[in-house]
């Protein structure tokens, strides 16, 4: 009513004629015009008041509307408004005695950096993953993505809202579905070391109450055979706290498993999570299909001339009738990968027995391959201060023989060494990473030791350690024959007489490893022990004897960035004095794998002529330390390391020609293992020794 009345005051009643306006002269009255100081001063004309608002109260009558035709509802009736009894039941909730205890001022926080900060003001109950949600959050955080100079504050307002949302999605992560964020923006006080002002953000989270598992569907997992030992593989059961990554990890686990336990065909939905806020809970349904239990049966190429069948079941590490594991499926596709004939390769499981009831059913292995490039032609030309000039050539085709029986042509030419050789390979004869080699070759050499000019024929069958399959155990065992003309060195235009060694040996290696890389081991050892009787026959004289080489290494890791290294080496020819043997099967010492610092063969005993005669025992250590520096992404390292090495014309070391090197060298990490730079100097060097040596190769010296 009173705002009706307010708005029939507030216009005209009807439409009148305006009087006209008054000018501006007619409006100054003549005194003003006569003395305007004396005017001014006067005041208002007496007699002269405002016009009185009317008085309006809650009964003032309202003013007729001519225009209005719509009736006033004064006949109408309201029904009293009856009083209510109060409800006893009802309960009201205790905000005073049960709300959490989040005071801001005395919250624990946590600095992310200057310019981000989190509070955590909730006491009970606690946030147990604190530590792990805060380093989610900082690796996530789009306000530490800024750039120094960038966090301006409408910089800071835009992403904090971006972070806001994150830490909202985190706490649901880990089962907080109540929790709440507060953001809060402000500036901080300038000091000597920050003179001006520099935003910061700041958020209280406030986590609430962590929702736990409710009811878990698995769909059709209790169909399995083994469904009880799958079930223990998704250990996610109703009342455990919810969290969203345990929810993936077991999902995994549970998928693995069914993969590893004979379902190849098993199918697991993306998992669905109903929130009941009123119960606190989550609901979960994540239905599995197992779809039958399987063995493995026959292997399937799809190239038999190329690659058979025979020979792809071979080299797989299951056999017929074995329970289906997914693991040994990747690994044989890795395994035909790695023959490096194949350019694509699929594994497949086939149905060709369903399951019978409790019997598993069978499944065929289809090998879908297509052909790479089989033929290579390869080249290097290098220099050595040492070596002089060497260039190498080799064509070779890996599977000339079918299957994986590899041709391989290569000759030498160089300032020590000139060679011609045909060798055959066959990887993966009797079983994975067996290797049968022959090799033929003719040669000459002369080393800073000797001249020999050799034709030799070698076979060997191996188990060899890969860069993809390193073995705790690799062996190999052989046989060789040569005819060998040689002489040490000549030296000043002095000819040596020439002496012809026909020679057959038979030889036997093994090798224990548990360090964990090939070229770069942080940790582990390696044992390694070879043997080698061997008969000779030269001038008419006949002389049997044993070569034998043992090898020990050890590898520590010491902090984050530091690996300690130590390698021992003891090697002996027994039954034969040291001319009956030829001198390039006698024992030499120095160069980049042996004694650093001292040039190739050129540690032990020498002749007047200062010729390295060689030995028939040998002693080697080395020690050193491999320290990351964190240059270059922490690829860098750099090395210090101590050898020594003895060379003694007896079987029994004497230890009479004991020379020690050190250096220091550097390592850079590569996707295929470390390249080495030593730098070696001799300590106790020979006259003829050089001042340093310097060595590159490709992995550790040991």
């Amino acid at each position: 009513m009173n705002c009706a009345a307010g708005l029939a005051l507030a216009g005209p009643l009807a439409a009148q004629e305006a009087p006209p306006s008054p000018s501006l002269e007619d409006l100054i009255p003549d005194a003003a015009v006569e003395d305007p100081d004396g005017w001014s001063g006067q005041g208002a004309e007496q007699g002269a008041t405002e016009e009185a608002e009317p008085d309006l109260a809650a009964d003032t009558p309202i003013a007729e509307l001519p225009e209005m035709e719509l009736a006033w509802p004064d006949d109408i009736e309201l029904d009293a408004l009856q009083d209510l009894e109060p409800e006893e039941d009802i309960e009201f909730a205790q905000l005073l005695e049960d709300r959490r205890q989040v005071a801001l001022d005395t919250a624990p926080t946590e600095a992310i950096s200057d310019r981000l900060v989190l509070g955590f003001p909730q006491r009970e109950p606690v946030f147990e993953d604190r530590e792990e949600f805060v380093a989610r959050f900082t690796a996530l955080s789009t306000i530490e993505q800024l750039e120094d100079g960038e966090e301006n504050v409408a910089q800071l307002a835009a992403r904090a809202r971006q972070d806001e949302e994150l830490l909202g999605n985190l706490l649901r992560v880990y089962g907080f579905y109540d929790g709440r964020i507060l953001r809060t923006i402000s500036s901080r006080e300038a000091t000597e070391d920050n003179v001006s002002e520099r935003p910061r953000v700041r958020f209280d989270v406030i986590p609430g109450t962590r929702y736990r598992f409710g009811a878990i569907d698995l769909g059709q997992l209790d169909a399995a055979l083994d469904a009880a030992a799958l079930r223990g593989r998704f250990a996610v059961a109703s009342g455990d706290f919810l969290q969203s990554d345990r929810i993936v990890a077991e999902r995994f686990n549970l998928d693995w498993a069914l993969g590893e336990t004979g379902y190849p065909f098993a199918e697991i939905d993306e998992p669905e999570l109903l929130i009941d806020h009123e119960r606190e809970e989550g609901d979960l349904a994540m239905p599995v299909r197992p779809n039958g239990k399987y063995v493995f049966g026959e292997v399937v190429s799809s190239d038999p001339a190329f690659l058979s069948s025979r020979h792809l079941a071979n080299i797989a590490r299951f056999e017929a009738g074995e329970v289906y594991k997914r693991s040994l499926d990747f690994d044989l596709r890795r395994a035909v990968t790695a023959t490096g004939l194949v350019s694509t390769v699929s594994v497949t499981p086939r149905e060709v027995t369903p399951p019978q009831g409790d019997e598993p059913g069978v499944v065929a292995m289809d090998v879908t391959m297509e052909r790479a490039k089989l033929r290579t032609i390869a080249g290097a030309i290098g220099y050595g201060s040492e070596e002089g000039v060497r260039v190498e050539a080799s064509w070779e085709h890996r599977n000339l023989f079918p299957p994986e029986g590899a041709l391989r042509i290569r000759g030498i030419v160089g300032t020590q060494e000139q060679l011609a050789g045909v060798t055959f390979r066959r990887n993966n004869l009797g079983g994975r990473d067996k290797v049968l080699t022959l090799d033929a070759y003719a040669s000459s050499v002369s080393t800073t030791a000797y001249e020999a000019d050799t034709v030799a024929l070698t076979g060997s069958y191996e188990r060899l350690s890969n860069l993809l399959f390193q073995k705790p155990l690799s062996w190999g065992v052989g046989a060789e024959l040569l005819a060998t003309d040689e002489r040490n060195r000549v030296i000043g235009g002095v000819e040596r007489p020439r002496q012809t060694y026909f020679i057959a040996s038979l030889f036997g290696r093994a090798t224990l490893d548990s360090s964990d890389s090939l070229l770069d081991p942080t940790r582990g050892f390696r044992l390694s022990a070879y043997l080698a009787p061997e008969t000779s026959r030269s001038s008419g004289q006949q002389y049997t004897y044993l070569r034998n080489q043992f090898d020990v290494s050890f590898y520590q890791s010491v902090g984050e960035k530091t690996v300690l290294a130590a390698r021992g080496r003891f090697a002996s020819i027994q039954g034969a004095p040291l001319f009956a043997v030829a001198p390039s099967r006698r024992l030499y010492a120095g160069g980049g794998s042996s004694v650093r610092g001292y040039g190739y063969q050129s540690v032990g005993p020498k002749n007047d002529f200062l010729e390295a005669t060689g030995g028939r025992s040998l002693v080697e250590a080395s020690v050193e330390a491999r320290i990351g520096t964190g240059l270059f992404g922490g690829a860098l390292s750099v090395v210090p390391f101590f050898d020594l090495g003895a060379v003694s014309i007896d079987s029994t070391p004497d230890f009479r020609f004991v020379k020690y090197g050190a250096g220091l060298g550097f390592r850079y990490a590569t996707g295929f293992g470390p390249i080495r730079l030593d730098l070696g100097v001799p300590i106790n060097p020979d006259p003829e020794d050089s001042s340093f040596a310097v060595y590159v190769s490709l992995g550790q010296a040991f």
